[in-house]
């Protein structure tokens, strides 16, 4: 019985050596830095694993999906620099529109408002994304974009109805 307890006792030494020296070469720290956002990422992916066994209601999905998106979010701009984030911040949105979308395609009945209000969220998402890569270069499109329509609308539409209307009374 005292060899198995010294032995116990001698294994718990060792492995609080280790740590420390880990602790003290900066390990844990990297690790905290780097990949903190599995605390976000697994939780999320949890939910899902739950719901998918029929542990829990598609409710749970709204917020299984953000943090399955927020967790993926920061875990890239942890490994590839948080400079990322200035561009992949409209993933925010996308992220609440997952979770909406999950819940409705998952519940059932299904409820009528929340696919508008996910496929809102994304296309919003989805053009302040775009407009966030084009920067200075939106204003460039916005403009062409307005002078088509003003094009279409002086040469484009049928000339019929104009004249129509053209006549007077």
């Amino acid at each position: 019985m005292s060899s198995r307890r010294d032995f116990m006792l001698g294994l718990f030494i060792i492995v609080a050596g280790v740590v420390i020296l880990l602790g003290k070469l900066g390990f844990f720290g990297f690790i905290g830095r780097t990949l903190w956002p599995l605390v976000l990422l697994l939780p999320g992916i949890l939910i899902h694993l739950l719901f998918f066994a029929r542990r829990v209601s598609a409710a749970f999905l709204i917020p299984g999906g953000i943090l399955t998106v927020y967790g993926l979010l920061f875990l890239i701009c942890s490994l590839g620099g948080w400079g990322l984030m200035s561009a992949l911040w409209p993933v925010l949105i996308l992220g609440v529109a997952a979770g909406l979308y999950e819940y409705y395609l998952f519940e059932t009945p299904r409820p009528a408002r929340v696919l508008p209000l996910a496929l809102g969220l994304a296309l919003i998402g989805v053009l302040i994304w775009i407009f966030t890569w084009l920067q200075a270069g939106a204003l460039y499109v916005i403009a062409l974009v307005l002078i088509a329509i003003g094009v279409w609308l002086i040469f484009g539409r049928n000339r019929s109805k104009r004249d129509k209307w053209s006549r007077g009374w």
